[in-house]
This record gives structure tokens, C-alpha cells and sequence, in this order.
């Protein structure tokens, strides 16, 4: 167990006798508020914060931190109070305790929701203050180390959290060494058959590997001494899980791990770190393909050094790593290295500091994504810590990640580029959008003012980033289109009332609506909204509700009926079908009759009149507007045929080729056969309207061998 006169011989060079003096005052209120706790292991409660304070003080965090590990478990686990604390500490302090207890406060039955819970706790913490963020990550380190004494499923619980969000987010930190610690602890209690067999692979070889680094390590300090460039140089054997992490993902044996073995040289500038790689593919070849640098092209956590693999006399393969004293600081502790707290504001520091880009993205990605199913898969696709490095152009390197597309691509350069791109290059070669990129591409993004998103670019784009940008626009054009219908469906309806001018006067007409409807509608844009998307219903109710003491012009017919007449007089339109949702359940075809109706959140959704929802009245009429097709149609549609006929050879290729000298495209086809010779095709075809539609079905039935030709 850790004392607290370690933790003061660590940090006593670093601070005045003020922040010296705060820490023990921290101290002895932790003492005396975690005074008889135990914790499961048996030993003290005040250890756990003991062991907190110490890994934060090798993260040579400011005191404030420090203090705050020492009391991060004061208001969960006592009967100190948030007020008691700020009296003590003040707000700062207070503050951060605050943040870490409600990271922890978190009960929700369902592991997912649970898990998006707590993925936001530390989102919104960490936007406040990132160092909350430091110290739970300090704090689960230590509740790993002691999560033998825990129930096993609690333990598998714990182990797979880590896994799944704090080990993402400490890589996300460029924080390594953590990430690390957080991973190797978890694996065995994660999953305990594959923790003992990669360990059984790597045990045997660690005495053999430690002897053949220590070898390579004196070979490698006698040639840079040689050469006069000061380095401090050591080796490890790489960790099980990440061992485990390579096999499974490159679906790789055990003798492909190329970088089992490895040796990092600190030296003392950028010029030193290219001169040492050069002397050492001097000594031994390297592999072409193993060599990246990370120092020219940073990964998105800004980690930076020169890997290059090795083949030595005895044909074994070594990583070496060759980066300078920050660079090796920046990859051991990431932000909290360069972290300055006393300088500016942390909000603003967090705005400026580019490995936070991420976090951000995710703060307005929970807001727009409800379920906690999406939200994890799209934070997880953020946290994954592979890249690919491509290139614009002009020689600007993009960093992406693993399976992201062209269009991914046009997003990162700029939202707007996204918004209007048209098509894509890579390598001087015309490529679809959802082309999966490489490292070492060259892309050329192309755009079109004319070019904007539909719903299939959600699946093409894999980054959140970009899906975030791509549904924001696509609801602001729902917005946009929903609220111009319901202005349309308000000034129809109005007219059917005899309602003083006065009445319609914005101030007193807004308050109006604002005591008839469960919204806040401050404008009347915002109530012309909400009727396109169905959340208000115009009916009778809603209208007498609204003008009580208006008189109602009655209708002569029902909705329907009404809708079915005027369709062949071919009305002037409430709304036009572009862009609208059209119906599943039947499918409808331009150029057919057909009707609008408004679906409560969501807005118009077209359905064809010989649907059976609308045939046999069972959607509610007050919710029906009229719709007419766009001229000039650019979209195609599909159409469902069921065709009856006689079992012959060669029927359906009488069927596929009538179809195609109208330019029709069969997409699906189903064929049934019967005891008495007839057959049934069912077909989906691709189609430009109704006419096209009714054109195929009429060659269809000039075929001899087919009776009947329907669509369903």
C-alpha cells in the first residue's frame, strides 16, 4: 500500500508550500471521511485514494487534481456533502468531484443503456473539465488491480467497460501508457480462455526474446555512440492483449506479430530521430512494409515517431521506435502532458486543442442520436484506433479511419464539400463515393451546387461525423419542406372560417395557440411546422378548440370522395411529390391517383388511392391532403407484378425480354410451378411511372403462354 509521504516526496519539487499545504489538507479530510471503511480486498478504503493520488502525481498533474483524486470517492461512498466539500476546498475541487461521482452513478437495468449512460456522463464531464477525466481513469486502473476480490459477473462487467470505453478514450488521449494498463488488466477477466492461450504462446518465447533484445539493445547503443547521438534506449515484449488485438483483428498466427519484440530510442531532436533511422537500416534490413512515420504524418491523437521493423542476424524480426524526449512524454501521458491549467480557461483550451476534435462531434452527436444502439455504434466507429493516411491534391495528409469511404473524405475536408459532392478520383481514376479508401491514396473530390444529400448517403459514410452532418441536413429539409405544407394546409383550412382579422394578428394568435397545444410556438414558422409533420391536426376539435366562437363552413362530401373526384379534373395541388416519403405498404407509382397523409412526427407520407388503408377508410381522414406528381420526373420507382401463365420453357425469358425492350429492369424475380403445367411469376421491376408501368403489363399479355398480368 502506497503512503501519502510517497506521493509528497514525488510531487515536493514540483509545488509550493501553499499547493503542499492543500494536498494534506486533502488528506486528512479523505482520512477522516473514509475512517473505518474497508474496501473488499480488506485493506483501508483511504489506499484506493492513496493509489488515485500516486498515478496522478506520475501524470505530474497540477495539485488541484491531486487533491481531488485524494476526495474523488468522498461524496459516493460518505456522508460528506457537495456543500461541506465546497466550504473546505471551494468550487474548483468541488467541482471536479462532482464530476467523477456522477460518472460512477450510474443504474440503469439495461447494459447498453447503462453503457450509453456512462459514455455520456463522461462526455459531458469531460467537456467541462477534462481532467475529471484523468482522474477516473486513475481510478478504474485501481479498481481493475483489485477486481479479483469482486463477484465474477461483476467482474466481467467491469473488465468489458474498460474495454469498451475508458481504453478508447485513453487511446483517444494519446495516453499509452494507460490505454495499456487499462487493456492488460481487463483481458483476462474479459475473456479468460483466449488470456491463457495467447499466454501460453508468449511465455515460452520471453526468456529467448528478452536475451536476443538485450543483444540488439547493446549492438544499437555502441552504433549511436559511434556516431555521437546522445539516446536513451529500452526494450519490452509486446503486451498479451495487444498480441491477442493484432491476431484477431489481421486474422494473423502468432509468428506474423512482427513487432513481438521491440526497442524505443529517445534521442534529442527531429534531426536525430530521421539520422538514428538511417544508421539502423544501414545495420540491418528493414521491412518495406513495416516502416511508418508517424512523426511527418501524426496519428489523430497526435502521437508521433519513426517505426521501422527489422530483420537481425539470427532472421528475427524487432520493431524499433525512434522519437525525441517530448514525443515519448506526449505518447506515455498524451494530453495530460502538455495539459496547462493556470494559463487560460479549460473550455477555451479545449476548443483549441485538435485530439479534442472528436469529443466534441460526439457532444452534438448525443444530441441528435436518441437511441442508445446508434449512439454506441457510432462511438465506437470514432474510437476505433486504426487510420488510414490519404492524401489531397496537394500533398495535405487526411487521417480517417479504418473502412471510411470517398465520401467520408469530401466531409472531413469541409461539411460543405460533403453537402455537394458529386463524385470522386482516386489515384486520377474516376470512383464511386462509397469506395473504401487506403492508405496511400490520392483523392479529388469533385461538387455540384445541384448535388445534395439523400437518405442512402447514410449508408455509404462511416465516420459520425459525417452521418451527423448528412442527418442534420437532411431534418432541416424536412423541416424546411414540412413547414411549407403546413402553411399551405393552414391557409386552406382558414378560409372555411369566419374568423376576424384580429384574431389573426401574430401576438394574440400565438398566445392563443400556445393555450390549446402542449408546444411553446413562438412563431408562426414553428406552427406551420408542426402541421406538416402531423403534431397538429387540423381537424374539427382542434378548429372549434382554437375559435370557439366561430362559425365552421361544413363539407357536402367525405375527404375521400372528394379527392377521388378532383383527381381527374386534375386540381391545383396542396403538395407536390418531390422529395416526399412514399408509402411501403403500397408502393405508389407517379402518375397514379394517389393521396398525402400526415403520420404524426414525421410528416407526409404518399400513398396510392388503391391502397387498402385508404380504400377501406382506415387511416383518418383528417390527417388526408391532397398531392399531385412533379413534371419532370427524374426518379425511378418500383413496381410489383404477378404474372399467371403456363409452365413452358423459356417463359420467363419471354417475360425478361419484353420487359427490356421497354426499358424496364427486373430486379427480383420469383417463379412457382403447379402439378397441372401453370406457372405464377411474381417480379419487381424497375420503372419511370404508372404509363410505363401499364405499358409492360400490356406486352406482357400479348406473350401466348400468360393468361392474367396484375399489379400488387
Amino acid at each position: 500500500m502506497i503512503r501519502f509521504d510517497d506521493i509528497l516526496e514525488k510531487v515536493s519539487s514540483s509545488f509550493d508550500e501553499k499547493d503542499i499545504t492543500l494536498l494534506k489538507k486533502a488528506y486528512v479530510f479523505a482520512a477522516q471521511a473514509h475512517k473505518g471503511q474497508t474496501r473488499r480486498s480488506g485493506e483501508p478504503y483511504l489506499s484506493h485514494s492513496l493509489e488515485v493520488a500516486a498515478m496522478l502525481s506520475d501524470m505530474k498533474l497540477d495539485i488541484t487534481t491531486l487533491a481531488a483524486g485524494l476526495l474523488h470517492d468522498v461524496l459516493e461512498d460518505t456522508e460528506i456533502t457537495a456543500v461541506e466539500l465546497m466550504d473546505t476546498f471551494g468550487k474548483e475541487i468541488t467541482h471536479l468531484v462532482e464530476g467523477v461521482t456522477k460518472i460512477s452513478r450510474v443504474q440503469e437495468s439495461s447494459p447498453e443503456t447503462r453503457q450509453a449512460e456512462s459514455i455520456r456522463k463522461i462526455i459531458i464531464a469531460m467537456t467541462d473539465d477534462l481532467r475529471v477525466i484523468f482522474i477516473k481513469l486513475a481510478d478504474r486502473i485501481h479498481n481493475l488491480k483489485t477486481l479479483k476480490f469482486l463477484p465474477e459477473d461483476k467482474q466481467k462487467q467491469v473488465a468489458k467497460e474498460t474495454l469498451d470505453i475508458y481504453a478508447p478514450i485513453a487511446n483517444r488521449l494519446g495516453m499509452g501508457r494507460i490505454q495499456a494498463e487499462l487493456e492488460d488488466l481487463s483481458f483476462r477477466y474479459v475473456d479468460p480462455i483466449d488470456y491463457f492461450k495467447v499466454a501460453s504462446l508468449v511465455e515460452p518465447q520471453r526468456k529467448k526474446a528478452e536475451k536476443a533484445l538485450k543483444k540488439t539493445k547493446n549492438e544499437l547503443e555502441n552504433l549511436m555512440k559511434e556516431n555521437n547521438i546522445p539516446a536513451e534506449i529500452t526494450y519490452r515484449i509486446k503486451r498479451l492483449y495487444s498480441v491477442y488485438n493484432k491476431m484477431t483483428v489481421q486474422n494473423t498466427g502468432f509468428d506474423q506479430v512482427y513487432d513481438f519484440m521491440a526497442l524505443r530510442l529517445v534521442v534529442n531532436s527531429v534531426r536525430n530521430c530521421y539520422t538514428a533511422l538511417g544508421i539502423i537500416h544501414q545495420k540491418w534490413p528493414p521491412l518495406p512494409h513495416r516502416f511508418r512515420d508517424f512523426i511527418a504524418m501524426p496519428k489523430p491523437n497526435l502521437y508521433q515517431s519513426l517505426h521501422t521493423t527489422i530483420i537481425t542476424e539470427k532472421k528475427q524480426t524487432v520493431e524499433i521506435q525512434v522519437r525525441t524526449h517530448d514525443m515519448h512524454n506526449l505518447a506515455e501521458n498524451g494530453i495530460a502532458a502538455h495539459w496547462k491549467y493556470k494559463e487560460a480557461d479549460t473550455r477555451h483550451l479545449m476548443k483549441e486543442d485538435k485530439r479534442l476534435h472528436w469529443l466534441r462531434e460526439m457532444v452534438d452527436l448525443y444530441k441528435e442520436q436518441k437511441s442508445p444502439r446508434e449512439f454506441l455504434k457510432s462511438l465506437k466507429t470514432d474510437l476505433i484506433p486504426e487510420e488510414v493516411y490519404v492524401f489531397t491534391p496537394k500533398g495535405k495528409v487526411i487521417t480517417l479511419p479504418l473502412g471510411a469511404s470517398a465520401l467520408d473524405f469530401a466531409f472531413k475536408i469541409h461539411s460543405e464539400i460533403g453537402l455537394h459532392c458529386s463524385s470522386a478520383k482516386i489515384n486520377g481514376r474516376t470512383a464511386l463515393l462509397k469506395t473504401i479508401l487506403k492508405t496511400g491514396d490520392i483523392v479529388e473530390i469533385f461538387t455540384s451546387p445541384e448535388k445534395t444529400p439523400g437518405r442512402d448517403w447514410l449508408n455509404i459514410v462511416f465516420t459520425s461525423s459525417a452521418r451527423h452532418t448528412i442527418k442534420r441536413w437532411l431534418n432541416l429539409q424536412d423541416k424546411i419542406k414540412n413547414t411549407t405544407i403546413g402553411k399551405k394546409l393552414w391557409e386552406k383550412e382558414i378560409k372555411k372560417y369566419k374568423v376576424p382579422s384580429e384574431r389573426l394578428k401574430k401576438g394574440a394568435f400565438l398566445k392563443s395557440l400556445s393555450s390549446v397545444t402542449n408546444f411553446r410556438i413562438k412563431k408562426m414558422e414553428d406552427f406551420y411546422a408542426f402541421i406538416g409533420f402531423g403534431k397538429i391536426v387540423l381537424d374539427n376539435k382542434f378548429m372549434e378548440k382554437l375559435f370557439p366562437s366561430e362559425k365552421i363552413i361544413k363539407k357536402k362530401e367525405t375527404f375521400l370522395k372528394k379527392v377521388v373526384t378532383k383527381v381527374a379534373k386534375k386540381p391545383k395541388p396542396v403538395i407536390q411529390v418531390k422529395g416526399v416519403r412514399l408509402g411501403k405498404c403500397c408502393s405508389p407509382i407517379r402518375g397514379e391517383p394517389s393521396i398525402g397523409y400526415i403520420t404524426s412526427g414525421k410528416g407526409v407520407t404518399v400513398h396510392s388511392l388503391r391502397c387498402p388503408l385508404v380504400a377501406k377508410e382506415i387511416l383518418d381522414n383528417n390527417r388526408m391532403v391532397e398531392v399531385s406528381w412533379e413534371d419532370t420526373p427524374k426518379d425511378s420507382y418500383k413496381g410489383t407484378l404477378l404474372i399467371k401463365g403456363e409452365d413452358s420453357p423459356g417463359v420467363l425469358a419471354k417475360l425478361a425480354s419484353a420487359i427490356a425492350q421497354l426499358n424496364g429492369n427486373i430486379t427480383k424475380a420469383e417463379v412457382t410451378t403447379f402439378t397441372d403445367k401453370s406457372a405464377r411469376f411474381k417480379l419487381v421491376v424497375i420503372i419511370r411511372d404508372i404509363k410505363h408501368l401499364e405499358a409492360i403489363m400490356k406486352k406482357l399479355l400479348v406473350i401466348k403462354e400468360i393468361n392474367s398480368v396484375e399489379r400488387i
